[in-house]
């Protein structure tokens, strides 16, 4: 925690060209990067939107963040609870319908299959999965509807 309680966070948006051609014509590619993680994404816009489908693009890092957010929340407390999560895997899906105006994100689907190690009843593991949900940064900043439809297993 930062001295005063508050975290910060920051990224570097970087794009170069020209749009004087105009919409059809500029590159929407651009790079991006949080400090100090060496790690630069190769970023553009949906495809829909004329951007580069083998780049990620905004929309997609936002669904990424609810579905880690939600994963570090729960393993979080599923650790603190000493209950042995020994997979977690999501597959996530945001909603933007054009309709909507103004156009956004309106509802992710969060879809983790969780593995557990040992028995456990499930509705203990549905409260973690809750837990977690309420406790999530990302959710928490967001208006979108999150839903999480979890397929719970456990291993002996």
């Amino acid at each position: 925690m930062s001295d005063t309680g508050t975290h910060h966070y920051h990224a570097v948006c970087d794009w170069t060209g020209s749009t004087g051609a105009g919409y059809e014509q500029y590159t929407r590619d651009h790079s991006l990067q949080a400090r100090p993680a060496p790690v630069t994404i190769a970023a553009s816009s949906d495809p829909a939107f004329r951007g580069d489908p083998a780049r990620l693009n905004p929309e997609q890092l936002l669904v990424m963040a609810a579905a880690s957010c939600q994963m570090l929340s729960f393993l979080a407390i599923a650790a603190r609870k000493r209950v042995d999560v020994v997979a977690y895997h999501d597959e996530a899906e945001g909603v933007m319908p054009d309709a909507d105006k103004p156009v956004r994100i309106t509802r992710i689907v969060l879809k983790p299959r969780i593995v557990i190690a040992g028995a456990m009843v499930r509705e203990k593991v549905d409260a973690m999965i809750e837990l977690a949900h309420q406790h999530c940064f990302i959710a928490n900043s967001l208006k979108s509807g999150i839903t999480i439809e979890a397929r719970i297993e456990f291993r002996a």
